[in-house]
This record gives C-alpha cells, structure tokens and sequence, in this order.
C-alpha cells in the first residue's frame, strides 16, 4: 500500500521517462510508458485496497473484506478525500453487526467526506437511521430516513426504505417502558 503522494511521484517520472523516450525516437516505448503512467494516476484515484474489499463485499465475504481494509494503517496519508468517505463507509457496514456507536460514527465521517454514487449515499443514512433508531432517537430517524429516500433515485433500496417505515409506525405505536433504576423518589419509596 502506497502513499498517494508516491503514486502522483511515479506518474510524473514515468511521464518524464516517456518524454525522454519520445525524443530519442523510440516511440513505441514511450507510449508503453505513457500507458503506465495512466495506470499510476488511476490507482491514484481508485486505491486497489478499496476496490478489492468492495468485490469481497460483493461476494458477502465480510472478513475477507476487512481483512483488505485493515492494510490500510493511515487512510488520511494514503487516500484521497473521496476515497477516505469509502473506506470509512466500508468500516461502518464491517462493524454495523457488533459495535453500533462505532459504526455511526464511521457512517458519519464517510458522509462528511462524501460519498461518489447517490446510492451509497442513500444506503449511509438508512443505516444511519435506523442505528438513530436503536437508540430511541426518533426525529434524527425520520429525518435521516427522508433523506435516504431522496437520495435513493434508482429505488434500489425501496423495500428496505418502506420496512423501515413500518418498524417505526410499530415503535411509535408502543408504550415506553423504563428501564433500570425509579427516577423519582416516590416510585423508590414504593419498591421498598
């Protein structure tokens, strides 16, 4: 895993090859090396650690997914800021099943960033919500879910958008329950 200040480093010298190539007439090396130097500022712009967690994702190999994703040691030195929003999104569904509060805040970060394609985006606060929903915080739900829906402009995630909803009629619609210790001094007086 490479800086991303490496990468533009060899782009420019194997541009600066190809030149030199080109002037000492040998055109077909020049252009190899030109094509090269494409594939530098590619990986520039597409890091190959990201690419390769999403087709482990694709295949709903979560370990072998963060297994890639855990290479990256500073994603701030070797990313850049689009990227950096994937590879927080890409943590925040890796950890989505066992810690809630971390995956918020790596859905948070990756939307602060930004995210490319409406649809991850969409997918981000749907998450986003219904973690907010979780953790009985209703309004930041709604919102986030009204949010979700607008940017989900393909209806890729419809069914889920309209289970949410449903989940949230049935929440609203129960009683609250209070757990652990009596607020009052009164209810205390009484469980004694």
């Amino acid at each position: 895993m490479f800086n991303k200040n490496i990468k533009l480093f060899l782009a420019v010298a194997t541009i600066a090859l190809a030149v030199w190539q080109f002037i000492e007439n040998e055109i077909g090396n020049g252009i190899m090396l030109i094509l090269l130097a494409a594939i530098f500022v590619l990986l520039y712009f597409k890091n190959e650690i990201i690419v390769l967690a999403f087709l482990r994702l694709r295949k709903q190999d979560f370990p072998g997914a963060q297994k890639w994703l855990s290479k990256i040691k500073n994603p701030e030195a070797a990313l850049v800021k689009k990227q950096q929003g994937y590879y927080y999104y890409l943590q925040g569904l890796m950890v989505s099943q066992d810690n809630m509060t971390l995956a918020e805040k790596h859905f948070k970060k990756a939307i602060n960033l930004g995210l490319s394609m409406s649809a991850d985006l969409a997918m981000a606060k749907l998450n986003l919500a219904g973690i907010a929903m979780t953790k009985n915080r209703k309004r930041e739900a709604q919102t986030l879910l009204k949010e979700a829906e607008a940017h989900d402009k393909h209806n890729m995630l419809a069914g889920q958008l309209k289970e949410m909803k449903a989940n949230m009629k049935r929440a609203g619609n129960q009683p609250k329950r209070q757990y652990g210790q009596p607020t009052s001094a009164r209810a205390g007086r009484r469980q004694r």
